[in-house]
């Protein structure tokens, strides 16, 4: 009987991204610039609209949802820009975020209403209000398109 010493595996292991999830509309600098501007417009908008940074809106959680917005803003066009490729998705995942959440904020803003906050309730022409919508449903469009080719190379 003799002893032998398990042998281990030496052959390269899998990459643990795919080809597909480095190329693609995902990767596409072009849409990557395009949206990373669309978040950064989407934050801007929003400084604009509290009257600068820090600014004011009250009552104070639609302050504290500007802020959170400004900085996830940020963020995601950052991620869009800089991030290794395997996590570009993600970006394009919160940049969804970034456009829908305020677009949900300024129908219930302008509709119903919001809970001690009634200034923007039936204001549904304010030109600032208007570039936000144009600017976020450009980024909720792009990103829903870049995601829904990524899922199709996947």
């Amino acid at each position: 009987m003799s002893s032998q010493t398990p042998q281990t595996d030496v052959r390269p292991q899998a990459q643990t991204t795919t080809p597909q999830a480095t190329t693609g509309a995902a990767a596409s600098l072009p849409l990557r610039l395009a949206g990373a501007a669309l978040s950064l417009g989407v934050g801007w908008i929003h400084v604009v609209d509290q009257g600068g940074f820090p600014g004011s809106k009250t009552p104070t959680y639609v302050g504290i949802g500007y802020y959170a917005l400004e900085l996830v803003a940020v963020l995601v066009a950052a991620a869009l820009l800089f991030a290794p490729a395997r996590q570009r998705v993600t970006g394009w995942f919160v940049a969804v975020g970034v456009a829908l959440g305020p677009l949900v904020g300024y129908v219930l803003s302008r509709g119903p209403g919001l809970p001690a906050y009634t200034d923007d309730r039936g204001n549904w022409s304010e030109p600032l209000g208007l570039a936000s919508l144009a600017v976020e449903g450009l980024l909720l469009l792009l990103s829903l398109a870049v995601l829904r080719s990524a899922r199709r190379s996947a």
